[in-house]
């Protein structure tokens, strides 16, 4: 799948996925794309973890109220060290884990679309006061100086795929200045 197509056809998908393994080597692709995804002053603060394993991946969900991502053969656990950039000339220390990771993560799903599978960005869940993702964390022996961000399900999807209605380009885009009209 060309790059154009991958952006265009990427979508978030919450269905039903089917009994079948996601080959270790496409996972590790992915997750080498999300690798490549810059960095803000290069500290490299995203960090992944490919679960394979349905035993793993089912005590992973188990986790999760709800399960959002139940019938997914495999996943990738985004997390992030949060680490000063530089200090600015106010004194103000600079992190860019948002950023990064966040960066990461579109790398993956482009990868997840042009491999013909389907996922999810999935964080709510996973960064909320009800510490899920903590615990899944825990689940995993990550360091404590590392957090658990969002969890990407990954595999093939049962249900159809319905690209969502987007916003026509002139609502959310122009040239030269603001010339948007508000709708």
């Amino acid at each position: 799948m060309e790059l154009t197509e991958a952006i265009f056809q990427r979508h978030s998908y919450r269905g039903a996925y089917a009994d079948r393994p996601v080959p270790r080597e496409h996972l590790r692709q992915i997750m080498e794309a999300g690798l490549a995804a810059p960095s803000g002053c290069n500290k490299q603060t995203t960090f992944l973890i490919g679960v394979d394993d349905r035993a793993l991946l089912r005590d992973l969900l188990d986790i999760m109220d709800p399960p959002a991502c139940a019938t997914a053969p495999a996943a990738i656990l985004v997390l992030t060290r949060r680490r000063i950039a530089y200090t600015d000339g106010n004194g103000v220390p600079r992190c860019y884990a948002v950023q990064d990771y966040a960066a990461a993560i579109e790398n993956m799903l482009l990868t997840v679309t042009a491999l013909g599978y389907a996922s999810c960005w999935i964080e709510g869940h996973i960064t909320d006061a009800d510490e899920q993702g903590r615990r899944m964390a825990e689940r995993l022996n990550v360091p404590a100086e590392y957090e658990l961000i969002c969890i990407l399900p990954v595999g093939v999807p049962l249900d159809d795929m319905k690209l969502p209605r987007k916003r026509d380009f002139s609502q959310r885009a122009c040239f030269n200045g603001w010339s948007i009209t508000p709708f």
